[in-house]
């Protein structure tokens, strides 16, 4: 009897391993990082290669948030050290909640209500562990961060997340598609133990999830196909105050004004037709996450705002405090875009008035523009309302440019992502929008000058000037629009231009004297840092057919070359002409009916 048991054991190990050896044979190893997946030959689950710079600048921006937040949990003792009569006086639930998320160092009136609501939520949320915690040893120490991933796909981004970064805690991955559960499960036992021990995978809706898991998430990544509008009221529930909210949107054509009604309904936002169309882009999502925080008494911090690809991608701080979130107004505008030519001007919503020391809010004044456009005299379109204050953080971008370089052979996409670090550390972070050369150019119907030339002309008259990482040919400047009008008049006097009728809106700009005498020699400040070492800022595509591809589950046909390219579309052919006849059957009846007709 034991031999038979034994002989049945070697038969069931041998069939197991049969099996799993020809599981593997319908699967191709993807190896992006550290981790691996196995992904199946049909479109069964949502992976894109092109992805990996998205990814790869996250894993950045995560390695220095751990940082950042150890840095913040470190100064906030040490000032409590110093009070010790205030800290001995303090609620434990308050000091414990402060403590797990590495609180922002403000007084808030938001800071008391989280906890209260933090404890009435105890049993249906997992914030009983941390209040048992913030008791003797806990109080004083720093958790690791927890990270939710509310669209995990085949789970490609949670593994990286949890193999490749340092100090980082449990890393939730959840997804509603059954097939995309099972590959992320079945790719987390691929990647070893310690993807096992840190990242659990759940099939659950993302938004339901999050709404019951409040304030429990240190860093929320929302990656989602298309807009992420649907869950950003979830997701702002769900961050720990001082916590990260990763944001991508891939719905361009609706963010760039192809479709402004459909932008307003999903985003509270109408976008305008322009060269700065993608960096108006990245803020109305910050308006509109601002707007869904807003509604919790929270507001954001941008730390990174990126446009890559195909998509813009937020990275922004998420703190509670009533008073401050009164601020709003002050960081929204609307947009005045003359329909004739490239001029623009910002209204912003609000403003605030000092007596003594009390602080009113009041709206903005306005408008900021006549119904004609001073320049050419044509009408006006309005867009908005935009985040105008500040996109980026400069010191987490040296941070992160930093922390990137000094880690090179660890980020697959290096290159790429250095470039985009590299210009946006360069980029005027108070100016909002930007112009472009070529159009001014075109709006008047003259050579263009060089951009170094401009560059100098926009120094010599006292402004700023830099460049912007949406658009190689892009240039931000805190000039006035009759200033940069003035420049190009006095290129155009010593280059000049063809006469044009005189309605056109370059005819009405030249036939006005400038007032500004511009000084085109060259200053010293004409090159950035990186222009002048000659460091590589926009590069080509790696690869052809290099953006989005097809959601999950859909039949790949002829019509998806464009994305795929003629190389996938011959495999997936082939494929179908192993199977069956199926293709020859259609190509037969096709012919017959033609030759009927």
């Amino acid at each position: 009897m034991g031999g038979d048991e034994k002989t049945g054991r070697e038969e069931e190990k041998h069939t197991n391993n049969t099996t799993m050896a020809s599981d593997l044979n319908d699967f191709t190893i993807i190896k992006e990082g550290e981790a691996e997946i196995l992904m199946h030959a049909k479109n069964e689950v949502f992976y894109n290669k092109t992805q990996v710079n998205n990814r790869d600048i996250s894993i950045a921006v995560l390695r220095t948030f751990i940082s950042k937040r150890k840095e913040e949990h470190g100064a906030m003792l040490s000032k409590r050290t110093k009070k010790p009569a205030n800290v001995s006086g303090e609620p434990t639930s308050e000091s414990g909640a402060l403590v797990e998320s590495a609180v922002h160092d403000e007084k808030s009136n938001g800071d008391c209500e989280v906890s209260e609501e933090i404890s009435q939520d105890e049993p249906c949320s997992m914030s009983e562990k941390p209040a048992k915690n913030s008791e003797g040893k806990g109080r004083r120490e720093l958790k690791p961060p927890r990270v939710l991933e509310a669209l995990s796909a085949s789970g490609l981004r949670a593994l990286r997340y949890a193999r490749e970064i340092d100090g980082i805690g449990q890393v939730v991955a959840v997804d509603n598609d059954k097939a995309s559960v099972e590959a992320c499960r079945r790719n987390i036992k691929f990647n070893g133990s310690v993807a096992s021990s840190k990242v659990d995978s759940q099939l659950a809706d993302a938004r339901v999830y999050m709404l019951t898991h409040p304030k429990e998430f240190d860093v929320v990544d929302l990656d989602p196909y298309g807009s992420p509008s649907v869950f950003l009221d979830s997701a702002l529930q769900s961050i720990a105050d001082g916590g990260m909210l990763m944001c991508t949107a891939t719905d361009m054509a609706v963010l760039c004004g192809g479709n402004g009604e459909v932008c307003y309904s999903k985003y509270g936002s109408y976008p305008l037709r322009a060269k700065y169309c993608h960096e108006m882009a990245l803020r109305i999502l910050l308006a509109c996450i601002e707007s869904h925080a807003n509604r919790y008494k929270r507001y954001i911090v941008p730390v990174l705002s990126v446009q890559m690809d195909f998509y813009v991608r937020v990275f922004v701080r998420v703190y509670s405090s009533a008073s401050a979130m009164k601020n709003t107004p002050l960081k929204l505008s609307y947009i005045y875009q003359c329909t004739g030519c490239d001029s623009f001007h910002l209204q912003p919503i609000g403003r605030t008035v000092s007596k003594n020391n009390s602080v009113r809010y009041l709206p903005g004044f306005g408008p900021v523009v006549p119904q004609e456009c001073n320049d050419c005299g044509k009408k006006y379109n309005m867009g908005g309302p935009i985040w105008s204050a500040p996109i980026h953080d400069q010191e987490w971008v040296t941070s992160l440019l930093a922390d990137v370089q000094s880690m090179a052979d660890r980020y697959p996409a290096y290159d790429r992502i250095s470039a985009v670090l590299t210009t946006i550390s360069e980029e005027l972070p108070d100016v909002p929008l930007f112009l472009s050369l070529h159009n001014l150019c075109a709006t008047l119907k003259c050579t263009s000058p060089s951009a170094v030339i401009f560059r100098s002309a926009v120094i010599n008259a006292g402004y700023r000037i830099s460049g912007t990482h949406v658009n190689p040919l892009g240039l931000k400047s805190d000039a006035p629009m009759d200033v940069i009008w003035d420049i190009m008049r006095c290129w155009v006097k010593s280059h000049p231009v063809k006469a044009q009728p005189p309605d056109q809106a370059g005819s009405v700009i030249l036939a006005k004297e400038p007032v500004l005498q511009a000084n085109f020699a060259r200053a010293v400040a004409s090159l950035s840092k990186a222009q002048a070492k000659k460091v590589a800022r926009f590069l080509p595509n790696p690869e052809s057919h290099w953006g989005p591809k097809l959601r999950a589950g859909r039949t790949i046909t002829s019509k998806h070359v464009s994305l795929l390219g003629p190389r996938a579309l011959n495999g997936i052919e082939s494929n179908e002409n192993e199977e069956g006849e199926e293709p020859q059957a259609k190509r037969k009846k096709t012919e017959d009916s033609t030759s009927i007709s």
